[in-house]
C-alpha cells in the first residue's frame, strides 16, 4: 500500500500508485477462477485462421477492463475514506460500524438471488457462452465485459472486506481467493456460499453486539 506524500491522499502519485495497486490484486484475485472461461472460449474458436488468439486476447481484455473500472472506484472510495477517517493510510477501519455494515452487507449478499445468477454464469462457461457471445474480434471484446460484469456481481463487497482489515492483509487475500475459487468449482458451492454469508453475518452481529455493551 502506497503511503501519502507531502500532499496526502490527493496527491496524483499516491492515486495513481493506489489505483495499480488495486487492479493488480485484483487481476491476481480473479485469475485461477477466470482461467477455465478463458480456456473454453479460446477452445470454442474456429481454428482456420489467425483470428482465435486476437479474440481470446480482446475477451481478456474486455474483462480486464471490469476490474480497471473497479480499481477506479475502489481507489476513489479509498481516498475519500481516508480524507474523512473511516479508515487508516492501510485501509484498515477505524470505525467498527462501518466493519460491521461491511460485514452484514457481504454476508446477506451472499444468500441473494442476484448472487445466485451471476455465479451461474461463473459456474458454467458453457451457458455463459450460450448467451452471450459475440463473433469478432470486437464481439470478443463485449463478451470479456459480460462475464467481468457477472464476477463482479459475484464478488464485490467481498472485495469491499479489504476496507475492514486493510487491503495488504494478505490472509485476506488469500482467503478471498480460494472463497472466489470454490464458489466456481467445488460441487458443494451453495453450501459454501450459503455458510460464508452466515459466519460474516455472525461477525457482524457479533461487532455490533460489543459496540452496545
Amino acid at each position: 500500500m502506497p503511503m501519502p506524500g507531502e500532499h496526502g491522499v490527493l496527491e496524483p502519485f499516491y492515486i495513481v500508485t493506489s489505483y495499480l495497486m488495486w487492479f493488480v490484486m485484483m487481476i491476481a484475485m480473479m485469475a485461477p477462477a477466470v482461467m477455465p472461461v478463458v480456456l473454453v472460449f479460446h477452445r470454442s474458436q474456429p481454428q482456420r485462421d489467425s483470428q482465435p488468439a486476437r479474440r481470446s486476447t480482446a475477451f481478456v481484455v474486455g474483462y480486464a477492463l471490469v476490474w480497471s473500472l473497479f480499481s477506479c472506484a475502489a481507489t476513489l472510495l479509498q481516498v475519500v475514506l481516508i480524507q474523512i477517517g473511516v479508515v487508516d493510510s492501510m485501509t484498515i477501519s477505524r470505525w467498527p460500524a462501518w466493519s460491521a455494515a461491511l460485514l452484514l452487507s457481504a454476508g446477506i449478499y451472499q444468500w441473494l438471488p442476484l448472487k445466485t445468477r451471476c455465479l451461474q454464469h461463473c459456474r458454467d462457461p458453457i451457458m455463459f457462452l450460450t448467451h452471450h457471445y459475440h463473433p469478432g474480434v470486437s464481439g470478443a471484446l463485449r463478451t470479456g465485459i459480460a462475464h467481468g460484469l457477472y464476477c463482479l456481481g459475484c464478488c464485490v463487497l467481498l472485495m469491499f472486506l479489504l476496507f475492514v482489515v486493510g487491503s495488504m492483509n494478505l490472509a485476506l487475500v488469500a482467503a478471498l481467493t480460494a472463497l472466489i475459487v470454490l464458489e466456481r468449482i467445488a460441487p458443494i458451492a451453495p453450501a459454501i456460499r450459503h455458510i460464508s454469508g452466515t459466519l460474516l453475518v455472525a461477525a457482524a452481529v457479533y461487532m455490533l453486539y460489543t459496540m452496545a455493551t
